[in-house]
Order: C-alpha cells, then structure tokens, then sequence
C-alpha cells in the first residue's frame, strides 16, 4: 500500500507582479562598473591558471550557486563567454530561477522569513509555471535542463531582460549549461504543474553534458562558486565517471571561491577543518588533483572576488585575443 502523499495540484500562488523582490537589475556589475581592488596572489595564479588552459583548447568550467546572479554578477559571466573563456557553466536549481525571474521580469529574490510564516514562499505563479513548462518541454524534445530553459526564454519576445540571463546567453552561444536539481530544493517544486520525471530526466541528461566536459579537463580549470554542496558532489562523482571511462584527467587546476568565518580563515587545509567545509575543501581543493595540478581556497564576497577575477582574465585576454561570441538576436 503506497504511502499518502500531499496533493499539490491543490498549491495556492500569486502573480509576481504583487511580490516585492529585494534584488534588480540596477545592482548588477558590468565589466564597465568600477570595482574595489582586491589583492590575493592566489587569484592572480587562478587568472593564470584559466588563461593557459583557454589558448590550449583545454576545458573551463564554472559551477555556481545562486548567489553569484543575486549578487548581480551574470554579466560578468556572460562578458567572459562571449570571449570564449568559460566553455561549460554548471548551477544548481535555484540559480536558474533567479537567472529566469531576471530575464522575465528584471527583479529577482523574495522575503522568505515573511514569506514562510504564511506560506507564500516560494509560490510566485508565473516562475513555477513557465518554468516548468519550459522543462517539460525539454524532457518531450530530448533536451537537457539548461538548454530546455535557454531555448525557452529565447522564444518568448516579451521577456525584455534576457540579455542578462546566463541561460538565454549559454543558449544562444551553445555553450552547455548544465543544471543540477535536487528534488524539493526548489520553489518550482512547489508548483502544481511541476513534473518530477521531466524535472528528473532533463537534470540527469545535464549531468551526463557535464561529464563530457569534465573529460575535458586534462590541463583545464574548474572553479566552484558559493556552491558548499551540489557544487563539490557533483564534480567528484563526473570525476570519477571519467577516470572510470579512461579519460586521461591528471593534471588539472581546482578552485573554491567562498566567504569564511573569519575565525577559520587562517586555517591551513588538511584534516582538520571544521565540518562545514569538508564537501569544497576535499572534493574540490584537495582530492581532484591528487594526482596532480594545484587546488586553491579563494576567500571574499563574491561581489570582490568575481569582479577581479573577470578583470584579470580580460586584462590577459586585452591584447591577443578577439571578441567572440554572438546572441540570438544578430
């Protein structure tokens, strides 16, 4: 006898257009904007790292967390691809319904404290709906997650923001975005019309994209940002899978990019970290490159890190290489 289960078809939501969000378009960083200086050799190394592995044809791979959109980042991200210096990017669910809210609606990000208290968290009508119809219509055409939801966003002409939305970019430079969803982790779960075996089939084709690029990686970089969980596990098990399949994927660079306490800044890697960092410490600094390259443990707001990242890769890039890339709409 099945268990009971909650009917969710019985979900009550509301337009966006009533939700008041705390992030907008008027906060995000442009390669134009000026930027607070932010010294670490550490950074510096990775520039180096991802400049060398992009004139050798090697892989480039961003994993993300949501945070890196809400912080008003994408167009950071969206610069660096369109110069070719990104070949995957890789998220968890919740960056791509920030990323769709922004290209949709040019806002993003609600109250969850008030929200929770009388449950409307989470219950915007037209993120859960269009989003997961973007999904299933992804899981009918046989289509990853990442591409189902860039391809959607690019047919709709009404979303007016899209220029800023990491999918609708990735989409339109067929560049994979890979999108890994853990089941009830997102507000779109919620929804009465989310389909769980689209849901489930389109991020584990997603999964099997990044697999590929993480082949790829022989003499390449991935970087994590602000992912503490999805992030580290997943490249571990793609690492894995490759090694397992006999991809020569060796020698490789690794970095975390994450704000720490600082009580535990100076800490030096090892054994005995304090739990909370057990997944990015040893899944993506210490045991990915074992056999080797070099991982490294970048410390700061994303809003400082990202920024002088970006501006080291396009300093490198000033002088020898092209701007490349185009969108949907030239």
């Amino acid at each position: 006898m099945p268990y009971p289960a909650l009917d969710l078809s019985k979900i009550k939501t509301y337009s966006l257009t009533k939700r008041d969000s705390l992030v907008n378009l008027d906060q995000f960083i442009t390669p134009q904007t000026p930027i607070a200086s932010y010294a670490n050799p550490g950074l510096e190394e990775v520039a180096a790292h991802i400049l060398t592995a992009h004139r050798s044809g090697a892989a480039v791979i961003w994993m993300i967390g949501a945070h890196v959109v809400k912080r008003g980042l994408s167009p950071l991200l969206i610069d660096l691809m369109r110069r070719g210096v990104i070949t995957h990017l890789a998220c968890n669910g919740a960056t791509t319904i920030h990323d769709f809210e922004i290209a949709m609606s040019g806002h993003t990000s609600e109250d969850v404290a008030s929200g929770l208290e009388d449950g409307t968290f989470g219950m915007a009508e037209e993120t859960g709906a269009y989003m997961n119809q973007a999904i299933k219509q992804g899981y009918r055409n046989g289509i990853g997650m990442g591409e189902a939801l860039g391809k959607w966003i690019a047919d709709q002409q009404d979303f007016l923001n899209r220029q800023n939305s990491l999918s609708y970019q990735c989409y339109c430079l067929g560049i994979p975005l890979s999108v890994h969803v853990a089941i009830g982790t997102d507000i779109i779960h919620q929804h009465p019309s989310c389909d769980f075996a689209a849901v489930g089939w389109t991020s584990g084709l997603d999964f099997k994209i990044f697999c590929e690029s993480v082949s790829q990686l022989q003499g390449g970089v991935f970087c994590n940002f602000g992912s503490a969980v999805i992030g580290p596990e997943v490249f571990l098990k793609a690492l894995s899978i490759v090694r397992n399949l006999g991809h020569h994927v060796d020698e490789l660079t690794t970095a975390n990019f994450d704000l720490v306490p600082l009580e535990y800044a100076h800490l030096p890697l090892g054994d005995d970290q304090p739990e909370y960092y057990y997944r990015p410490r040893k899944n993506i600094i210490i045991r990915p490159v074992s056999l080797g390259g070099q991982g490294y443990h970048i410390v700061g707001d994303h809003r400082a890190t990202i920024p002088n990242l970006a501006m080291l890769l396009r300093q490198g890039l000033a002088d020898t290489e092209p701007f490349e890339g185009d969108d949907c709409d030239q």
